[in-house]
């Protein structure tokens, strides 16, 4: 539980900061069809950049967390701490390795993707070249501090960054709009750059945290079992077997994200008459501009799925029955958050929008699916995870390769259709898919009871009827048309619904079934900030 806050509270709330920035770096880049290429822009770049990443690391940090985990309950912490050495010094050379690729691929990416300017998305993608060359090795560091059950500066490492990150995003678009006067692409290259100062930041944040904690390391040391002799070659192949599920499965959403940037714009032209920025306008409002939202719902079921992960792994030879109970703690944890986040975001989907980007009926429509596709995103995620702390890392890389080829297969039908709407609809069904072969392939080997949740979801689907129908209701007699009026109404209506959401729970013993306690303002008052 509290590893859960601790990387929740950081991821979340960073992912959180990566969105409320929006609000003013738009202002500064200008009017509407500004913002909108600003945007295609800023997701052009991202999108490869966090497959790069996936590649970069191949996994690694997961695999690492893992072992270590393992080799802590075998009381073989010298062995752990060689291990990340090695998987440090390979991350090094993975870095300049898929570096020097996006340099090289930038402009193949970008001529395939829905944006207008080819040298503009080029250069975009080309700016986050160091980042993908630090940022491997800084990820071996979060493993081994996961691995120990140690995950507040795994979190607290990744609000640093976010925050050092949009500090700078900020300050240097108002220089190059407000003062020296440049065209708002240059700023956009600098809000691209931002991720390799909060990329630094991290990485210091991160050896200082090490550093401090070196007197419990050499306590941990010399309790340790002797160094069992490992060749190098056998380290290197025990982190290489188990890293590659993990690059596929960790991958996965971004996968996806990339079919939808390199083919959307081929489908509609080949299916429509729509012009190149048309497409390009399509392309923000079902995929650049919701992402910057639904990544807050996807990191919650990923931080909880990462705190899973080392717990599961170290119960090797429990009772199987035990393990079942353990996940199905964590599903029941996951449903009891994202349930309901998601709810409330669906009915607050106009006013989110109009928030952060602009009152568009349209818009707040793509990011009530896109929410709703977040939750089965998760879902999939976090049982993939699951299937690979319980060592069968194989089944969820192929399940998650059979439902990237659903979505490889439905793509084109659904988005000659319903364009973006079909899209969404591709990995909402792909994903989806996922889930089911995962969650039955863990229920069928360690005896999940699944049918313990079906109370949890019955109150969350009743949930999500009545705060929808009522938000549905009362945008017939209110429509916010005001980013502050938005604002203000997203607040209240939120709070309230979250408040009967907790009264509701607390009530029917929901909450003392996954914390076992109530939830309520004393239970948050001290216990996570002592």
């Amino acid at each position: 539980m509290s590893g859960s806050f601790w990387l929740s509270f950081g991821s979340i709330f960073s992912r959180v900061l990566g969105i409320l920035y929006l609000i003013p770096w738009l202002y500064m880049i200008g009017n509407p069809h500004q913002q909108s290429v600003a945007q295609a822009l800023f997701n052009t770049a991202y999108t490869p950049y966090a497959l790069f990443i996936s590649l970069g690391t191949a996994g690694f940090p997961s695999a690492v967390a893992r072992r270590v985990a393992f080799y802590n309950g075998e009381n073989r912490f010298l062995n752990a701490k060689r291990l990340t050495k090695v998987g440090f010094m390979v991350m090094l050379a993975s870095g300049l390795v898929c570096g020097i690729l996006l340099y090289a691929l930038a402009p193949v990416i970008a001529r395939n993707s829905p944006v207008v300017s080819l040298q503009h998305a080029t250069n975009a993608i080309r700016v986050l070249v160091p980042a993908i060359i630090i940022l491997p090795s800084m990820s071996i560091i979060r493993g081994w501090f996961q691995g120990n059950q140690d995950l507040k500066p795994f979190g607290i490492s990744q609000l640093w960054e976010q925050f050092i990150r949009v500090i700078f995003i900020l300050v240097m678009t108002y220089l190059v709009i407000e003062v020296w006067h440049v065209s708002y692409v240059v700023a956009v290259y600098y809000s691209v750059l931002g991720a390799v100062i909060g990329a630094v930041a991290s990485y210091l944040y991160l050896a200082l945290y090490y550093r401090k904690q070196r007197g419990a390391y050499r306590q941990a040391a010399q309790e340790s079992e002797p160094l069992a002799p490992e060749s190098l070659k056998h380290i290197l192949m025990t982190i290489v077997y188990e890293s590659v599920p993990f690059v596929i499965v960790g991958s996965g959403i971004t996968l996806s994200q990339l079919v939808d940037q390199l083919f959307f714009k081929q489908i509609v032209q080949s299916t429509t008459h729509y012009s190149a920025n048309a497409i390009q306008y399509l392309y923000t409002l079902f995929s650049a501009n919701p992402t910057k939202i639904t990544t807050v719902v996807v990191s919650l079921a990923i931080a909880m799925a990462e705190t899973t992960l080392p717990i599961l792994a170290s119960s090797k030879g429990a009772p199987r029955e035990r393990i079942g109970e353990l996940v199905l703690q964590n599903l029941k944890l996951l449903t009891f958050a994202l349930l309901p986040a998601v709810t409330i975001l669906d009915a607050l989907a106009y006013e989110t929008n109009g928030i952060f980007f602009s009152f568009s009926q349209l818009g707040g429509r793509y990011l009530f699916w896109n929410l709703l596709q977040s939750l089965v995103l998760g879902m999939a995620i976090n049982s993939l995870t699951i299937l690979q702390a319980l060592h069968y890392s194989k089944k969820a890389m192929n399940y998650l390769l059979i439902g990237l080829l659903v979505k490889a297969v439905l793509q084109y039908p659904l988005v000659a259709w319903l364009q973006g709407f079909g899209a969404i609809l591709a990995t909402s069904i792909s994903f989806g898919f996922i889930a089911f072969l995962c969650l039955r392939k863990v229920g069928h080997e360690f005896h999940v009871h699944y049918g313990q949740l079906s109370k949890l979801i019955g109150v969350n689907v009743g949930f999500f009827i009545v705060v929808v129908g009522i938000a549905e209701g009362l945008h017939r007699i209110f429509l916010p048309t005001t980013k502050l009026g938005a604002l203000i109404y997203a607040a209240v209506f939120g709070l309230v619904a979250l408040g009967a959401y907790l009264s509701v729970a607390n009530r029917l013993g929901l909450s003392r079934a996954v914390f076992d306690r109530n939830i309520g303002y004393k239970y948050f008052r001290y216990k996570h900030f002592e």
